[in-house]
């Protein structure tokens, strides 16, 4: 645990393994907390990475991430998915990400540090694979999840093809469509109810993932639930992500303090 103190903020930043039994493993976990956490309890936002990166990614990319934290007095909390795609796989027995995010990982966080253990407390969200594993986990689990998001989110794994790692996760496209639908975002809003969940999803207009968020949008839109939708200029970069996740803090934090 690493206690730091730039300007008037100051913050904790944890760096731990949480085991994992579904996986089989412990995963590695980056806690940033805010001053004065070992005497309140904060609100939880949960930071998925993309596609080959992990727990340091959004710290590393996003220096000022813990004074955000700080600021806005919430805990932050980046795991290490891998390259899970935060699904449960049907083909690998040690890429149940979905249990560990929905589950092991919030039960350890909770039972560890100064949250408050209620989903409208709780919020995820994430940037591309983790844009798909933040809304996918929080549409299959309203009940421990209230706020989610996506930034430029790779939302449609039929879409996907058998790219990033995919075919090694689900069967193949050609014997089990499917079984790859099931494991889409998409699929996934025939379940969901209109205020549900608070939902913030933007893509950048250049991104090539802008037509897949597009579709995602207009589907909410005629299923009538409500969210937030957001296109600005802007690529599948750190650049865009870092300025997204701003606009994302600050509407879970809106949501957080409606209660």
């Amino acid at each position: 645990m690493l206690f730091f103190f730039i300007n008037s903020y100051s913050f904790v930043i944890d760096t731990i393994a949480v085991p994992s039994r579904a996986n089989g493993i412990s995963v590695n976990v980056l806690v940033i907390l805010p001053q004065d956490s070992n005497i309140q309890k904060f609100p939880v936002v949960y930071l998925l990475h993309g596609y080959t990166g992990n727990e340091t990614d959004w710290l590393t990319k996003k220096k000022e991430l813990p004074e955000v934290a700080d600021k806005k007095r919430i805990i932050i909390v980046c795991p290490d998915g891998k390259n899970s795609w935060y699904l449960d796989s049907p083909l690998k027995k040690d890429n149940q990400y979905e249990t560990f995010i929905s589950q092991e990982l919030v039960e350890y966080i909770d039972k560890h540090y100064p949250t408050i253990p209620d989903r409208r407390q709780r919020a995820i969200t994430g940037l591309s694979m983790g844009g798909h594993g933040a809304l996918y986990n929080a549409f299959r689990h309203p009940d421990v999840f209230g706020a989610a998001g996506s930034m430029s989110g790779a939302i449609d794994t039929k879409r996907q093809n058998a790219n990033f790692g995919l075919a090694l996760l689900l069967k193949t496209m050609t014997a089990e469509k499917k079984d790859w639908g099931e494991h889409s975002v998409i699929y996934q809003l025939k379940n969901l109810k209109n205020n549900q969940l608070a939902i913030i999803v933007d893509c950048g207009i250049n991104d090539f993932c802008f037509p897949l968020n597009e579709t995602l949008h207009k589907t909410l839109v005629e299923k009538g639930i409500d969210h937030d939708y957001t296109v600005r200029p802007g690529e599948h970069t750190w650049e865009y992500w870092s300025n997204s996740l701003d606009y994302h803090i600050l509407f879970f934090c809106k949501y957080f303090s409606s209660f």
